[in-house]
């Protein structure tokens, strides 16, 4: 029986590396030493502490002659600044930074919620500095109240543009984000039961949320800022509202939510319609299948339904939608680890391809990627390396436009089946996901041309990590005991021995070389076999699931 009770057994490597990667873009030997022997539950609680992000804000370093800096932080308007393209990417740069020197919760959660509440940062959000306070009101309630936050979205700035409702009027109305909120944000469809009558909402619906959205505007100059979350937010154009009652049908029992016509009681209609949508138990089971899809596995069974997706839903409808017990109450369960069962045909541990910013964060944060410091070198950290190289280079080849999904639906991976995360791989991605690790070996862009300005060292990484370098078979075992999510069995150590030891050669010659650098400091050879490794050990198989 698929079980939500807490893991009776403390983590071992396996299970602290599995809990991890799911729940957080880095970890590194250390961390995983200080998790093992660790209960579930304490790990998962050590994982949910909030605090300050490193960087308070992105920087543009260009124009050279005159950089722009902090400009989210200027008193200018934001769309009075040239290269918006551009500084949407350095605030995905500043997002990633932020995430690679803390290991929490709170990054994994805030992309889901970027998951959950879909926009593109290139495809209609507005300005960067409006990107910029969307990606900070997802971080705000990344380990907080998912009911709040779907309030707080609809005043969002770059989500009044993304889906048109800043253009949203009482005698001119857009119903593009009614329609994406119960379809996609929220409740979801369910099955199609009549003509324009699903099993969540109607049509009908859709036109009535539209009235209790009309009127709500873009603040250009964002100088309206939310006092929960200080955070610049839209406004409401009281004569663009829509005052009159807006009556829901019999999915929504028939509620009608009295119209109001000041600016204060509209906040209040608002409110009531996001109260009765949260009211449905359709929504919060919703949510908890994304959640299942995101941290544990793309699809399940009936048992799985009535075991942990039910039960989770009564959590969060409980805990009124606070998104951490559901979280943590499901990654410190027997179920997360697959320890409430004996079939080894449905295995969670490794059984999600890992995306292409999983990908990426892991091989930064297992190697211990020295790249440019935002805070000392930022053209180099912000232009060279991540806008001309993750971002522009690998990220598309890797079919990952990272915050850019091709639809408000987000990513395939997601929610479209049968694929899933599986549409991560293509014949279109893999050179991109495999050139990667190359690329950061060489210190040089390989999927096309350039210098990416850093370069990760495999030979200081074994030398600071790995306990038994000299003994080729001990040194494999235990960089695949970092890397993959399970033991690899001889077969596939002698094949990697063999990046190591020429063929038909005895084991001691890899003793004899590595013990001559560690003797004389000479890298020449162990940098070009254990490059050519850790080129062959990321790009695995194994590497590729989490």
């Amino acid at each position: 029986m698929a079980s939500l009770n807490p893991l009776g057994s403390n983590l071992d490597l396996r299970l602290a590396k599995h809990l991890l990667r799911r729940a957080t873009f880095n970890f590194t030997k250390s961390q995983l030493n200080t998790f093992v022997g660790m209960s579930a539950t304490d790990a998962v609680n050590s994982l949910t502490a909030a605090s300050a992000n490193s960087l308070t804000e992105p920087y543009d370093p260009l124009p050279t002659s005159a950089p722009d800096g902090f400009w989210t932080s200027s008193s200018e308007l934001p769309n009075s600044f040239s290269g918006q393209g551009r500084k949407r990417v350095h605030v995905t740069a500043w997002w990633w930074h932020n995430a690679m020197q803390q290991v929490t919760l709170k990054h994994k959660l805030s992309f889901f919620l970027h998951t959950s509440f879909t926009v593109g940062k290139d495809s209609g959000v507005g300005g960067a500095t409006y990107f910029f306070d969307h990606i900070n009101l997802l971080d705000f309630y990344a380990l907080g109240n998912l009911k709040t936050l779907a309030k707080k979205i609809t005043l969002d700035n770059g989500m009044l543009d993304y889906l048109d409702n800043t253009q949203n009027n009482k005698n001119n109305p857009n119903e593009n984000y009614a329609r994406e909120y119960l379809e996609l944000f929220t409740i979801l469809k369910g099955e199609q039961i009549g003509n324009d009558n699903y099993t969540n909402y109607t049509e009908i619906d859709i036109q009535q949320a539209a009235k209790v959205f009309s009127g709500f505007k873009k603040r250009a100059d964002r100088s309206d800022i939310d006092p929960d979350t200080n955070i610049p937010m839209g406004y409401i154009n009281v004569n663009q509202h829509d005052p009159n009652n807006k009556t829901f049908s019999s999915a929504f029992g028939d509620l009608i939510i009295t119209g109001k016509n000041t600016a204060p009681e509209i906040f209040e209609e608002l409110d009531d319609f996001v109260e009765m949508v949260f009211a449905q138990p359709e929504t919060a089971k919703a949510y908890c299948r994304k959640l299942y899809r995101y941290f544990v596995k793309s699809e399940w069974d009936e048992e799985v339904e009535t075991d942990i997706i039910t039960p989770l839903a009564q959590i969060l409808i409980d805990n009124n939608y606070e998104i951490l017990p559901v979280v943590t109450t499901l990654l410190s369960s027997e179920h997360f680890y697959d320890a409430d069962d004996s079939d080894a045909t449905d295995n969670i541990i490794g059984s999600i391809i890992k995306s292409p910013l999983q990908l990426f964060s892991e091989v930064c944060s297992m190697f211990e990627l020295d790249y440019p410091d935002p805070t000392t070198d930022a053209y180099r950290y912000y232009v060279n390396f991540f806008l001309r190289f993750i971002h522009n280079i690998y990220f598309k080849a890797a079919g990952m436009e990272l915050y850019n999904p091709d639809s408000v639906a987000g990513y395939p991976a997601y929610y479209q089946e049968p694929g899933f995360d599986r549409n991560w791989f293509s014949s279109n991605t893999l050179i991109g996901r495999y050139k990667l690790i190359e690329s950061l070996i060489e210190g040089k862009n390989t999927i096309t041309s350039g210098n990416i300005y850093t370069q990760l060292d495999a030979v200081n990484f074994v030398k600071n990590n790995i306990n038994n370098a000299s003994d080729p078979n001990l040194l494999i075992t235990e960089i695949a005991d970092l890397l993959y999510p399970e033991s690899i069995d001889t077969d596939r150590i002698n094949y990697f021995k063999s990046f190591l030891v020429d063929e038909g050669f005895p084991d001691y010659y890899w003793t004899g070389t590595w013990n001559q650098f560690i003797n004389n400091g000479d890298d020449t050879t162990v940098k070009t076999r254990l490059n050519a490794l850790v080129i062959a050990m990321v790009n695995a198989a194994e590497f590729q699931l989490m």
